[in-house]
């Protein structure tokens, strides 16, 4: 049998195939767009530079080497070839714009904490015999010790991790019942922003934020900044040492997935010895939905795994570690922004 051009179909489905397994283990277009990011390439071109030796010049770059990168770029639709030479952004290439409201850009920065990270993925082959993360053989030490002795990355972490909370904590305000929440404690809180939220919305509601000394001191900064150092404090430590006690919540939003079954269950026992008799755990996370388990969350399952040894989790799987830390999951409720907010309380 043939096709309609005359080749044998068996022939004509391999070649299909073959070429769509190598658009999609391509390393080339993925890097070179880390690479565009992490110069500003496409600030620059929006500045009015758009030829590659001034484009290099201002980037620190290798002219003939930033032109071939870039004619790869226009080849993918990330920039186009001007006939009369240079390049310009297309629609698809203004998303990496430092000022573009997606926030892409430092996602991507190779010099930034998580665009770093996703370069372990260099060593997926030695996590997947070993089950151990990437991260270390890759650079040196683990993330969070690279993170602890570097502090520009340390500061990039916390400013993409208040980004990616923003995104999801209005959400969050609404699915909790703060009304019958007195006391708050944020616990792996970050720089504030999310409590900060959550207690402009909640006047009478006193919050305690937990995280590491340096990131502690910032959220305590930005709390004075915004004029509710009343309301809010910071604690400054481990989340897997003794949190302050007696609150009515606590609340560990995108926490968990950095961290092995072990340790978030120490997390989750933290928690459980702290709160109040009535209270509640309140955990936000994506969740991998055992028949519909989409590509984004996926994904980040690899990222957790590469660089974190953490992971992404069903259900049923933080209904499990819960229980292995006295408490239940009493309900669990999606948010639009793809997360679900998962509230536990202390078992019987």
């Amino acid at each position: 049998m043939v096709d309609a051009k005359g080749a044998p179909k068996e022939r004509s489905s391999t070649g299909r195939h073959v070429a769509e397994v190598l658009a999609l283990s391509s390393l080339s277009t993925p890097m070179a767009i880390r690479v565009a990011a992490t110069l500003k390439i496409p600030d620059l071109i929006a500045q009015g530079e758009h030829r590659a030796e001034r484009l290099a010049s201002a980037s620190g770059a290798d002219p003939g080497s930033l032109l071939r990168l870039m004619r790869h770029l226009a080849t993918v639709g990330i920039l186009a070839e001007r006939p009369s030479g240079g390049f310009e952004l297309t629609e698809l290439g203004e998303t990496l714009r430092s000022d573009h409201p997606s926030g892409l850009r430092p996602w991507l920065d190779a010099t930034g904490a998580l665009g770093r990270s996703d370069l372990a993925f260099f060593g997926l082959l030695e996590t997947v015999r070993t089950g151990r993360p990437a991260y270390e053989g890759v650079f040196g030490r683990p993330f969070w010790d690279d993170l602890s002795v570097t502090p520009e990355l340390g500061d990039s972490f916390d400013t993409l991790m208040a980004s990616e909370r923003g995104r999801a904590v209005g959400e969050i305000a609404e699915a909790v019942a703060w009304a019958a929440v007195s006391a708050v404690v944020d616990v792996g809180g970050g720089t504030g922003r999310q409590l900060a939220r959550i207690v402009k919305g909640n006047p009478d509601l006193q919050g305690v934020l937990v995280d590491l000394p340096a990131t502690a001191a910032a959220a305590g900064r930005y709390f004075v900044e915004e004029g509710i150092a009343s309301q809010c404090s910071t604690a400054a430590g481990s989340f897997f040492e003794p949190l302050p006690p007696d609150a009515d919540l606590y609340l560990l939003s995108f926490v968990l997935h950095d961290w092995s079954d072990t340790a978030a269950a120490r997390i989750l026992r933290r928690c459980a010895d702290a709160v109040a008799r009535n209270g509640r755990v309140v955990i936000v996370e994506h969740v991998l939905d055992d028949a519909q388990m989409g590509r984004r969350v996926t994904g980040m399952d690899m990222r957790m795994m590469t660089t974190f040894g953490g992971r992404e989790r069903a259900l049923s799987e933080y209904a499990a570690l819960a229980e292995t830390a006295g408490l239940k999951v009493e309900r669990a409720q999606p948010i639009p922004s793809g997360a679900s907010v998962i509230e536990c309380v202390p078992a019987a």
